[in-house]
Protein backbone atom coordinates (compact mmCIF):
# COMPACT_ATOMS: atom_id res chain seq x y z
CA UNK A 1 0.00 0.00 0.00
CA UNK A 2 1.09 3.86 -0.54
CA UNK A 3 2.76 5.63 2.00
CA UNK A 4 0.92 8.69 1.14
CA UNK A 5 -2.25 9.95 0.71
CA UNK A 6 -2.97 12.50 -2.04
CA UNK A 7 -6.46 14.10 -2.81
CA UNK A 8 -6.83 15.17 -5.80
CA UNK A 9 -9.78 17.59 -5.72
CA UNK A 10 -10.97 17.08 -9.34
CA UNK A 11 -7.49 18.56 -10.38
CA UNK A 12 -5.25 15.54 -10.36
CA UNK A 13 -2.59 16.42 -13.51
CA UNK A 14 -0.06 17.77 -11.15
CA UNK A 15 -0.61 15.06 -8.86
CA UNK A 16 -0.60 12.68 -11.36
CA UNK A 17 2.61 13.67 -12.54
CA UNK A 18 3.75 13.32 -8.38
CA UNK A 19 2.78 9.69 -8.70
CA UNK A 20 4.51 8.84 -11.99
CA UNK A 21 7.79 10.27 -10.80
CA UNK A 22 10.29 7.83 -10.56
CA UNK A 23 11.67 5.74 -6.64
CA UNK A 24 8.99 7.98 -4.83
CA UNK A 25 6.06 8.25 -6.93
CA UNK A 26 4.74 4.82 -6.27
CA UNK A 27 4.66 5.70 -2.92
CA UNK A 28 1.73 8.57 -3.98
CA UNK A 29 -1.84 7.60 -3.61
CA UNK A 30 -4.52 9.77 -5.35
CA UNK A 31 -8.08 10.01 -4.22
CA UNK A 32 -10.56 12.72 -4.41
CA UNK A 33 -11.10 14.67 -1.22
CA UNK A 34 -14.69 13.45 -1.09
CA UNK A 35 -13.62 9.77 -0.68
CA UNK A 36 -11.66 11.07 2.30
CA UNK A 37 -14.34 9.36 4.54
CA UNK A 38 -14.09 5.84 2.89
CA UNK A 39 -10.65 5.65 4.03
CA UNK A 40 -8.91 4.85 7.32
CA UNK A 41 -6.06 7.84 7.48
CA UNK A 42 -4.05 5.67 10.18
CA UNK A 43 -2.76 3.63 6.95
CA UNK A 44 -0.84 6.60 5.88
CA UNK A 45 1.97 8.44 6.73
CA UNK A 46 1.03 11.18 5.12
CA UNK A 47 -1.45 13.31 3.25
CA UNK A 48 -1.35 15.73 0.77
CA UNK A 49 -4.05 18.66 0.83
CA UNK A 50 -4.43 20.68 -2.39
CA UNK A 51 -5.32 23.90 -2.79
CA UNK A 52 -8.26 23.01 -4.26
CA UNK A 53 -9.74 21.18 -1.92
CA UNK A 54 -13.46 21.76 -0.35
CA UNK A 55 -12.33 23.40 2.59
CA UNK A 56 -16.10 23.22 4.17
CA UNK A 57 -15.73 19.46 3.61
CA UNK A 58 -12.07 19.99 5.19
CA UNK A 59 -13.06 22.32 8.40
CA UNK A 60 -15.31 19.25 9.44
CA UNK A 61 -13.18 16.64 9.47
CA UNK A 62 -10.65 18.99 11.42
CA UNK A 63 -11.10 16.29 14.38
CA UNK A 64 -10.03 13.77 12.39
CA UNK A 65 -7.18 15.87 10.34
CA UNK A 66 -5.85 16.88 13.76
CA UNK A 67 -5.82 14.11 15.20
CA UNK A 68 -3.75 11.95 12.03
CA UNK A 69 -1.16 14.42 12.46
CA UNK A 70 -1.16 14.48 16.38
CA UNK A 71 -0.21 10.88 16.38
CA UNK A 72 2.55 10.94 14.18
CA UNK A 73 1.23 11.79 10.90
CA UNK A 74 2.63 14.56 8.13
CA UNK A 75 0.43 16.40 6.40
CA UNK A 76 1.40 19.40 3.47
CA UNK A 77 -1.09 21.72 2.78
CA UNK A 78 -0.98 24.38 -0.21
CA UNK A 79 -3.50 27.23 -0.59
CA UNK A 80 -5.32 30.20 0.60
CA UNK A 81 -7.16 29.26 4.34
CA UNK A 82 -10.28 30.32 4.17
CA UNK A 83 -12.25 27.77 6.56
CA UNK A 84 -9.75 26.14 8.83
CA UNK A 85 -9.23 22.57 8.42
CA UNK A 86 -6.46 21.78 10.90
CA UNK A 87 -5.02 23.31 14.33
CA UNK A 88 -2.05 25.92 14.16
CA UNK A 89 -3.09 27.22 10.64
CA UNK A 90 -4.52 30.58 10.39
CA UNK A 91 -6.95 32.17 7.71
CA UNK A 92 -5.09 34.02 4.46
CA UNK A 93 -4.11 37.03 4.45
CA UNK A 94 -3.94 39.32 1.80
CA UNK A 95 -1.12 41.97 1.21
CA UNK A 96 -3.13 45.23 0.24
CA UNK A 97 -2.40 47.50 -2.33
CA UNK A 98 0.79 45.18 -2.88
CA UNK A 99 3.20 46.13 -5.66
CA UNK A 100 5.84 44.05 -7.31
CA UNK A 101 8.68 44.52 -4.21
CA UNK A 102 5.92 42.81 -2.54
CA UNK A 103 5.70 39.35 -4.13
CA UNK A 104 9.17 39.03 -4.14
CA UNK A 105 10.14 35.51 -2.21
CA UNK A 106 13.01 36.04 0.31
CA UNK A 107 14.37 32.75 1.82
CA UNK A 108 14.64 32.75 5.67
CA UNK A 109 15.90 29.34 6.02
CA UNK A 110 17.45 26.50 4.20
CA UNK A 111 14.87 23.41 3.95
CA UNK A 112 15.54 20.02 2.00
CA UNK A 113 11.78 20.48 -0.18
CA UNK A 114 13.40 23.90 -1.62
CA UNK A 115 17.47 22.83 -2.00
CA UNK A 116 19.01 24.38 -4.82
CA UNK A 117 15.80 25.92 -5.79
CA UNK A 118 16.16 29.68 -7.07
CA UNK A 119 14.22 32.23 -4.88
CA UNK A 120 14.40 34.75 -8.08
CA UNK A 121 12.78 31.71 -10.04
CA UNK A 122 10.15 30.98 -7.33
CA UNK A 123 9.31 34.79 -7.78
CA UNK A 124 9.04 35.54 -11.24
CA UNK A 125 7.01 32.92 -14.16
CA UNK A 126 7.73 34.31 -17.36
CA UNK A 127 8.75 37.47 -16.05
CA UNK A 128 5.26 37.54 -14.04
CA UNK A 129 5.45 37.97 -10.38
CA UNK A 130 3.46 36.72 -7.40
CA UNK A 131 1.88 33.04 -8.81
CA UNK A 132 3.91 31.31 -6.03
CA UNK A 133 2.46 33.76 -3.33
CA UNK A 134 0.70 36.59 -2.49
CA UNK A 135 -0.31 36.42 0.41
CA UNK A 136 0.04 35.27 3.78
CA UNK A 137 -0.87 33.31 6.96
CA UNK A 138 0.08 33.79 10.44
CA UNK A 139 2.16 30.85 11.71
CA UNK A 140 1.82 29.09 15.39
CA UNK A 141 4.13 29.97 18.02
CA UNK A 142 7.53 27.90 17.26
CA UNK A 143 6.85 26.92 13.47
CA UNK A 144 10.46 27.45 11.41
CA UNK A 145 9.92 30.17 8.49
CA UNK A 146 11.47 29.11 5.20
CA UNK A 147 10.09 31.77 2.44
CA UNK A 148 8.63 35.05 3.06
CA UNK A 149 7.29 38.12 0.85
CA UNK A 150 8.12 41.61 0.38
CA UNK A 151 10.49 43.78 2.25
CA UNK A 152 7.68 43.19 5.36
CA UNK A 153 8.19 39.32 5.40
CA UNK A 154 5.32 37.99 5.55
CA UNK A 155 5.67 34.40 6.54
CA UNK A 156 4.61 32.08 3.12
CA UNK A 157 6.22 28.49 3.60
CA UNK A 158 6.61 27.38 7.05
CA UNK A 159 7.06 23.64 9.18
CA UNK A 160 5.49 23.04 12.90
CA UNK A 161 4.96 20.22 15.20
CA UNK A 162 1.38 19.20 15.92
CA UNK A 163 1.77 16.47 18.65
CA UNK A 164 4.03 13.55 17.52
CA UNK A 165 3.50 14.79 13.74
CA UNK A 166 4.86 17.91 11.38
CA UNK A 167 2.81 20.45 9.18
CA UNK A 168 4.28 21.50 6.13
CA UNK A 169 1.88 24.85 4.62
CA UNK A 170 2.68 26.88 1.58
CA UNK A 171 0.42 29.54 1.36
CA UNK A 172 0.13 29.55 -2.91
CA UNK A 173 0.05 26.99 -5.65
CA UNK A 174 0.34 23.43 -5.10
CA UNK A 175 4.24 23.01 -4.82
CA UNK A 176 3.64 19.75 -7.05
CA UNK A 177 2.76 22.68 -10.17
CA UNK A 178 5.99 23.39 -10.58
CA UNK A 179 6.89 20.21 -12.23
CA UNK A 180 6.54 20.77 -15.47
CA UNK A 181 8.96 23.99 -15.31
CA UNK A 182 12.26 24.30 -17.30
CA UNK A 183 13.92 25.42 -14.05
CA UNK A 184 15.15 24.52 -10.59
CA UNK A 185 11.79 24.93 -9.63
CA UNK A 186 11.47 21.17 -10.75
CA UNK A 187 13.46 19.97 -7.95
CA UNK A 188 10.59 21.35 -5.37
CA UNK A 189 8.17 18.47 -6.41
CA UNK A 190 10.29 15.39 -6.15
CA UNK A 191 12.71 16.90 -3.31
CA UNK A 192 9.06 16.93 -1.34
CA UNK A 193 8.22 13.14 -1.42
CA UNK A 194 12.06 12.52 -0.45
CA UNK A 195 11.33 14.98 2.82
CA UNK A 196 8.43 13.03 3.21
CA UNK A 197 9.49 9.74 3.04
CA UNK A 198 12.49 10.46 5.23
CA UNK A 199 13.20 9.98 8.80
CA UNK A 200 11.54 12.58 10.19
CA UNK A 201 14.00 15.08 11.98
CA UNK A 202 13.20 18.08 13.28
CA UNK A 203 11.55 19.40 10.34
Amino acid sequence: MASILALTCGHPDGLAQLAALPEVGRDVELIDDYQLDDLGLEAYSALLVSMHVDQRLMASRRDRLDRFVEQGGTLVANGHVAHVFLAGLGPFQPIENYRRADLVVNREAPHPVWAGVSTEQLTFRRGVAGCYGRGWHRPPEGAAIYHSLGPERWPLDFTYRLGRGRVLFHGGNDLWQGMSGNDSTRRIAPQLLRWILAPKLAS
